[in-house]
């Protein structure tokens, strides 16, 4: 009892660590476009995102039993503790590379792959829940590319209507709104991204015996939104660069368009308990923002390296998770 108590302290540090590490990693996405058309001041946008994130967390929990029981059934695992450990391991590993890359990959896709590839290596493929998996990936992939098609419609839209104003009257208007959009951004990022973190510290509750079902305890789901929040409030600046500057030159209508595009199918995941990337989501907003505006402004060749980051998380951290729980366990 000892060992699996000093093991599930473990899996609750690093859950705690990656959903703080998810934090700056992640919502530097949300507030990218307000800061790089100086909507918020970083200071100030860093702080919203932070209080967002930590409301959002709290209100809701669909998306953490999808997380916990649909790739393997905790209850059915003899070393489930242990394979948790190494999926928050590899999970974390990829997220810290990429953040210092400067890409915006998805903290999403680097859990469900080190999870699907723990279960693997751990317990066998007949462990993997596989229907489950292959219907999360696909929310994963469809997901962007709803974010992209919103994107594009919502800017367009918006170019017809403000044809006849003066630019500089638009954007000084949106400069506004963006703030709200911004607050609702990192709110539907909390509602979704949060939620992970709890889903796997409720997994590994069920799998070590503590637990019977995948309610998400009050502890956990103030434990991982503090730890967002607090994570937030650190601020991802190399994300933000890339977000916010070098896909396409964003003027305050452009990251309106991009926020509530992205916010709405985030939140629209949520309450379907659909667990999405929030990296993906954001970015394929703006990338499709960035089309509507003048499709030759977009920088293609990063979004191009942006996409190949997604492509490949989910098989590198289910490779590399693998490894882990064969290494330490």
């Amino acid at each position: 009892m000892e060992v699996s108590l000093w093991l599930l302290g473990l899996v609750i540090f690093l859950a705690v660590a990656f959903d703080f590490i998810n934090g700056f990693h992640d919502t530097a996405n949300a507030i990218a476009t307000s800061i790089s058309t100086r909507a918020l001041t970083p200071r100030a946008a860093i702080l919203l995102a932070a209080v967002m994130n930590f409301i959002g967390a709290l209100m809701f929990s669909g998306v953490a039993k999808t997380i916990g029981g649909s790739v393997a059934d905790p209850a059915t695992l003899d070393n489930g503790v242990q394979i948790v450990i190494a999926t928050l391991i590899a999970a974390i590993f990829w997220n810290l590379v990429t953040w210092w890359f400067g890409i915006p990959s998805s903290s999403s896709h680097a859990l469900i792959g080190s999870l699907a590839g723990a279960v693997f290596m751990g317990a066998g493929s007949d462990h993997v829940n596989w229907s489950g998996f292959i219907g999360i990936v696909k929310g994963l992939i469809l997901s962007p590319v709803i974010g992209f098609v919103i994107g594009y419609l919502v800017m367009t839209l918006l170019k017809w209507i403000f044809a006849s104003r003066s630019p500089h009257a638009v954007n000084r208007g949106f400069r506004i709104t963006q703030i709200f959009t911004a607050a609702m951004q990192s709110f539907a990022h909390g509602t979704n991204d949060a939620q992970k973190a709890m889903g796997i510290i409720t997994f590994a509750l069920v799998a070590g015996g503590i637990q019977d079902t995948l309610d998400v305890p009050l502890w956990v789901k103030i434990t991982a939104a503090t730890s967002m929040a607090l994570g937030s409030s650190v601020g991802g600046w190399k994300i933000i660069k890339t977000m916010g500057t070098k896909i396409f030159r964003i003027e305050p209508i452009n990251g309106f368009a991009a926020d509530i595009s992205a916010a709405g199918v985030i939140i629209t995941s949520t309450l379907l308990h659909l667990p999405v990337s929030t990296t993906h989501v954001i970015t394929s907003s703006i990338l499709g923002v960035g089309s509507a505006k003048r499709f030759s402004s977009v920088k293609w060749s990063l979004a191009t390296r942006i996409v190949m980051t997604w492509l490949i998380t989910i098989p590198i951290t289910a490779v590399l998770a693998g490894i882990i729980v064969k290494l330490l366990f």
